[in-house]
């Protein structure tokens, strides 16, 4: 096979080979693929071809794995082709593509389904699937981490992985129910923990950790939600743009009437204090946020909130909205009172059901208890206001809590077993650093510097597990440890949360400015901490005097302790928490009853409280063996196909991604189990391929021999091939490409003879049963052929013995071939002419049908003639015609004129010219029509002398004219045609006799004359004159005939005799001799 012979290989993304020849057919059965084995199917190896496009898909694989430069290039050109899932090692890199990508399919789904966890390109289902299956068949109890910025999209990761576990087990019975309600989760939690910010429009403000729970089988039984760090301060007030929570928009747009009515509420968020913001409120975020409403009202039916729960809720929410328009006026005193026209105030009492005037009283003064006495104290305007906030806070705050124990009851098992198993999946706040970066920033970096403790202590205790599973020499690593940086902010007695607590606690007048102070001077020397006096003079100037900074892993960031205190403290006066826990709102009840309000005791701050959640938390995780999902934005701007590298660079760095792969490739960049190993590149040894028969270890020995590795780019492991560098692992990828082609002419070759061999003995199979069955069916066909050829003859000989005789069933048929075959006899021999008379004699049984057949077809061959005759034929047929029914059988010349052609003018050429010269003339009136000349023989009325003429017959009337020794026609008689009668006599004679009226007889009596065509000349003036009438043929042999006035004249006497003549005869009467 020459180079242009060749065959292409392609690998898909479904890990699938196929081989396609250049020159002919494919190699393959249609619609079939060289499917390679699942087990081995690897799909990290199949895209190294690929790398420079579309980049690694493991950064592990990254040669300068220390250039961050080197990471970022590799994000976007995956990036760019729309590929928004990487690996570092275990870790799962999600951008967010901020556009709908078809990647989520139930075909993407059973693309994952029991797959290894690099047999299929990277994705958040691999994840979900490699940790449920740990989870179901190991009995190893997983959690999946997610973190990352707002807007980066880790609420969406989350979702994706319950739906990938709902898709996983819809399969078992009896879980319906509960994979519902844990998808309906969701949206309640995100209408009441989620807002709208500048980075994000679904903003988590919450850290929520999800704990789904397993029976034995691997179905879902139930579930648990544990909520950290409910951004509270938001309720009061939000950022230039940004928006509340959603459910307070949601309950305004989505709401009806009557439910607006009872709630005391009107439509539009700007009527409301705590909504109220820049943020404009458009007429489609409404529309948005009506159907939601909907959404979150379906998922707590779901949930098994009845409608009195609901309403409790809505009545919570609604009760916020109006507490923050509650307004304070300073009174005489200077105190702080509520006008008592401010419907607010009621509206709040009305809703959470406590007593308005006890509510006023509570927000505009406090109840102080000292070494005995109670002290009732008012408070200021700006207290009012603070105490106001306090109480929206410390309502919405509670409430949250009670929605997620509501969800949680909801949720929980009927029993859960010894064999049961739990999965979490934890969705929180990723590292933030802002311009202005205050308490709450403070807790969340706070919270990343734990998990990224755990995360760097998880990763080197699974690197260091497989490197003893391995046999291999455990190499120490060199990280950056960041349990100093928690240390600064955790340790008992020194670090940051104590003297915060410390300051919070002590007697006298604490401030923001006095937390400061203490912590410039126990922690300046540390090096993870700056203060405004111990940096140089370029980052003082930056900095400003009521701010420290913190070195985290992640970078410096700055904090301003403004509100330190207050948001610490996060005190709520005691009479406002007893009036509260007589709420006749049972979940308001609930919320505030627990609360010790006897007790001297201080509670615990809000930091305190976070350290305890979050150590507990730890725990938890550290329980579980963990999967890691960091999700990064590309972009502030929420725009698909864009990447800020500056952006990416930072989130990079505070994620800790860099760090990550250090750790990760401070050993061996790729590992692989033998087996895996030599599936692939076995190809690339003569003795390992096509098959190796020994241990799968001895057979990656033989290919890194052939291969030349160098010792320290590779560890023999118990179970796994080890390489340590990228570069290594890309030759071998190159060397396997390069040698594909090669494969693939021997299966090319190998595959072809199969398949024609398998394609021949199936077609001879095939062509022996067709011949078998076609032998079969001939005969069958013969036989039946002569029986019925039998049973013909017979019939026929019977039919034609009969055929004379009357019709019968023996001779019907004979009867009918006999008239088929006269018919097609006939349609051979039918006259062509129409004097063709002559016709095909038929036989006996056809006679009727002969006759009538006859008659249509010479019907036809009229029809046909006629058609054909011209307009001058034509009228000769019709004159013809008309002289047939006035003529035939009435006068004996008439068959002699028949054959001859009727001709309109009979003058000789002399006598035509002097026809002009009198048709010019004055004598002949102006518009008639000549329609017949002819030469006359005029007989006198008395004497009978014959005397020449010429007729001429024009439509009008008949002129008789003299030409004889005349130069022109002299005009002797003009009968008009309608007047005049005709006599001709019934013989073969030329004689006609017009009987001229009374009125014209100055013309001396009636006319006789003879003229040489007396049939064609009447014909045409009748043809004319339409008036046959006026022609009087007698069967007589005398006729008289008038003179002038009517007088008898002479008689014509009509006799026969052997030649034609008219003349006197002796008896003195014009003899007419006519020819028999």
């Amino acid at each position: 096979m020459t180079q242009q012979d060749s065959v292409n290989v392609t690998e898909n993304a479904e890990s699938t080979v196929q081989v396609v020849d250049n020159t002919g057919p494919s190699l393959l059965a249609p619609g079939k693929g060289l499917l390679r084995p699942v087990s081995v199917a690897g799909a990290m190896e199949h895209a190294l071809q690929h790398r420079e496009r579309v980049g690694v898909q493991d950064f592990v694989l990254l040669e300068d794995y220390q250039s961050e430069a080197a990471f970022i290039d590799n994000l976007r050109k995956r990036f760019n082709e729309n590929i928004i899932y990487t690996y570092i090692g275990n870790v799962l890199i999600s951008v967010n593509p901020y556009k709908n990508l078809p990647i989520y399919t139930e075909e993407k789904i059973q693309q994952y389904y029991k797959k290894a966890f690099f047999e299929a390109p990277p994705h958040v289902f691999a994840i979900a699937d490699n940790a449920y299956r740990s989870l179901v068949y190991e009995h190893r109890e997983q959690c999946i981490l997610i973190s990352g910025e707002s807007g980066s999209g880790k609420t969406e990761a989350s979702k994706k992985v319950l739906e990938y576990i709902a898709a996983r087990t819809k399969h078992l019975r009896t879980v319906e129910t509960v994979k519902d309600k844990l998808l309906q989760t969701n949206p309640l939690l995100e209408a009441f923990g989620n807002a709208k910010t500048n980075r994000n429009d679904n903003s988590s403000r919450f850290g929520k950790y999800m704990d789904v729970q397993f029976n034995y089988e691997g179905a879902p039984v139930g579930g648990h939600i544990l909520n950290y760090l409910l951004e509270k301060s938001r309720v009061v007030s939000q950022m230039a743009g940004e928006r509340n929570f959603h459910i307070f928009y949601q309950l305004l747009a989505g709401a009806d009437q009557e439910m607006m009515n009872s709630l005391r509420l009107q439509g539009r968020p700007e009527a409301y204090k705590f909504c109220n913001t820049t943020d404009s409120h458009t007429q489609a975020s409404k529309i948005n946020d009506a159907d939601q409403f909907r959404t979150i009202r379906d998922a707590m039916k779901v949930i098994e909130i009845g409608e009195a729960e609901q309403a409790e809720i809505f009545q919570i929410v609604a009760s916020v909205l109006h507490l923050g328009n509650v307004k304070f006026v300073r009174n005489d005193k200077g105190n702080a009172e509520i006008l008592t026209h401010d419907a607010n105030s009621g509206n709040v009492a009305e809703l959470l059901k406590v007593d308005s005037t006890k509510l006023r009283s509570v927000l505009t003064s406090r109840t102080i208890e000292a070494r005995g006495d109670v002290v009732n104290t008012p408070l200021d305007v700006e207290q009012a206001q603070f105490a106001r906030d306090a109480l929206a806070k410390a309502i919405y705050d509670k409430h949250f809590s009670w929605l997620v124990k509501r969800l949680n009851a909801a949720l929980a098992p009927a029993q859960f077993g010894d064999r049961d198993s739990v999965f979490g999946i934890l969705d929180i706040y990723g590292f933030e650093i802002f311009p202005k970066n205050c308490f709450e920033q403070f807790c969340i970096n706070y919270c990343n510097e734990k998990l990224q403790q755990l995360f760097i202590q998880l990763t080197l205790k699974q690197e260091q597990e497989e490197y003893l599973r391995e046999g291999i020499e455990w190499e120490p690593v060199v990280y950056f440890n960041n349990i100093v940086i928690c240390d600064l902010i955790e340790a008992r007695h020194q670090g940051i949360i104590s003297i915060l607590d410390d300051e919070c606690l002590r007697p006298g007048d604490a401030t923001d400015y006095s937390l400061l102070e203490k912590l410039n001077q126990r922690l300046d020397k540390h090096k993870h901490y700056k203060s405004h006096r111990n940096v140089d003079t370029k980052t003082q100037k930056l900095m400003g005097r009521d701010e420290f900074c913190i070195v985290h892993y992640a970078g410096e960031v700055t904090y301003s302790v403004k509100t330190f205190l207050e948001k610490n403290n996060d005190l709520l006066f005691r009479d406002i928490q007893a009036l509260m826990a007589t709420s006749g709102n049972t979940i308001v009840e609930q919320c505030f009853k627990d609360a010790n309000l006897t007790s001297k005791k201080r509670p615990e701050t809000a930091i305190t409280q976070f350290k305890n959640s979050l150590n507990d938390l730890i725990k938890i995780l550290s329980s579980k063996e963990p999967s890691y999902i960091r999700c990064i934005k590309p972009n502030d701007f929420k725009m698909p196909m864009q990447m800020d590298d500056k952006l990416i660079s930072h989130q990079v760095k505070y994620l800790g991604l860099m760090e990550n792969l250090r750790v990760r490739r401070a050993g061996f960049a790729y590992r692989r189990t033998y087996e895996a190993f030599l599936e692939r590149y076995k190809c690339l040894c003569a003795e390992t391929w096509p098959v190796w028969r020994g241990p799968a270890s001895e057979g990656v020995r033989k290919l890194v021999e052939v291969m030349n590795y160098e010792r320290e780019e590779y560890r023999m492991g118990n179970t796994k091939i080890f390489i340590r560098f990228p570069k290594t692992l890309f030759e071998t990828e190159d060397a396997y490409q390069i040698k594909k082609n090669d494969i693939a002419t021997i299966i090319q070759s190998r595959w072809r003879g199969y398949w024609q061999r398998k394609q021949y003995l199936k077609m001879r199979a095939a062509a022996i049963i067709i011949q078998k069955w076609v032998r079969r069916f001939l005969a069958q066909r013969l036989l039946a052929r002569r029986k019925k050829a039998a049973e013909v003859i017979r019939a026929f000989i019977k039919g034609f013995i009969t055929r004379n005789g009357p019709e019968t069933p023996e001779n019907r048929r004979f009867l009918g071939i006999a008239k088929v075959h006269w018919l097609k006899r006939l349609a051979t021999r039918l006259p062509t002419k129409i004097l063709d008379l002559s016709w095909p004699v038929p036989p006996a049984t056809c006679q009727e049908a002969s006759k009538e057949l006859q008659r249509l077809h010479r019907a036809l061959l009229s029809r046909k003639y006629r058609l054909a005759l011209s307009p001058e034929n034509k009228k000769q047929f019709e004159l013809k015609v008309l002289a047939e029914k006035m003529f035939k059988g009435h006068k004996n010349s008439y068959p002699a004129s028949v054959r001859n052609r009727f001709v309109v003018d009979r003058l000789s050429s002399e006598l035509q010219v002097l026809r002009g010269t009198f048709m010019a003339s004055a004598a002949w009136p102006t518009g008639e029509k000549l329609i017949y000349s002819s030469e006359a023989i005029k007989y006198d009325r008395r004497g009978y002398k014959p005397r020449e003429r010429a007729l001429l017959a024009s439509d009008k009337a008949l002129y008789v004219l003299d030409a004889a020794g005349r130069k022109t026609f002299k005009l002797k008689h003009r009968l008009p045609l309608e007047k005049l009668r005709v006599i001709v006599t019934n013989e073969t004679d030329s004689l006609v006799l017009i009987k001229i009226p009374q009125e014209l007889k100055k013309d001396k009596g009636d006319l006789i004359i003879s003229v040489p065509e007396l049939i064609e000349s009447l014909t045409i003036v009748t043809d004319y004159t339409k008036k046959p009438e006026l022609i009087e043929i007698v069967d007589t042999r005398t006729i008289a005939h008038n003179l002038v006035n009517g007088k008898q004249g002479g008689t014509i006497e009509v006799i026969n005799g052997p030649q034609p003549a008219i003349q006197r005869a002796k008896s003195g009467n014009l003899l007419v001799v006519a020819s028999p």
